[in-house]
């Protein structure tokens, strides 16, 4: 399981859109994004490039911290 700490999410829409910009990452599932801690937790099928997740999380208006 991986965890990151993502900066700018204050509501449920804000989790979702963290949700869906993870989930569309080739290799990544079991995403679980929680408001309270900031952060997104996940599994990974295969190698995945944190410098992508970066940008589609900064793609998707919120920041990896």
């Amino acid at each position: 399981m991986t965890t990151i700490k993502i900066k700018g999410m204050t509501c449920n829409h804000c989790v979702m859109a963290v949700t869906n910009a993870l989930n569309e990452i080739d290799g990544i599932k079991n995403v679980k994004v929680d408001l309270a801690k900031g952060g997104a937790d996940f599994d990974e099928e295969k190698a995945v490039d944190m410098d992508l997740v970066r940008d589609r999380i900064k793609k998707a208006g919120y920041e990896v911290v």
